[in-house]
């Protein structure tokens, strides 16, 4: 069992920066990757980036290559999305979640635990 809490949501400018924080309990957290997802009003679910359980790969959307980095600390059982150079269009609820396998996909089905989210605006 995995529980996941995100935060470091808000509101910023564009082109500005923010940095979401995931934390997660559970003695198994290095063995799962982890997964940031986004939903803006009306929209589905989007896969934004995920990380490997040792850190060492990460992939991510069109929409979040160049801007957005995502890492993590195994010992503090937290996982991080830096996201600069933030667009009106980056506007949503992100979401951490949490896949056990070592061949993590960008299907929110895949993953078996989530985060509540956490708000992110960007104004013009």
């Amino acid at each position: 069992q995995v529980q996941l809490v995100e935060s470091g949501g808000g509101s910023v400018q564009a082109g500005g920066s923010l940095r979401l924080s995931c934390a997660a309990s559970g003695r198994t957290f290095s063995s799962y990757a982890m997964g940031w997802f986004r939903q803006a009003p009306g929209k589905e679910r989007e896969f934004v980036g995920v990380i490997k359980w040792n850190g060492g790969t990460t992939y991510y959307a069109d929409s979040a290559k160049g801007r957005f980095t995502i890492s993590r600390d195994n010992a503090k059982n937290t996982v991080y999305l830096q996201m600069n150079s933030l667009k009106p269009e980056d506007t949503a609820v992100y979401y951490c979640a949490a896949d056990n396998t070592a061949r993590p996909t960008g299907r929110a089905n895949d993953y078996d635990y989530w985060g509540q989210g956490t708000q992110v605006t960007v104004s013009p």
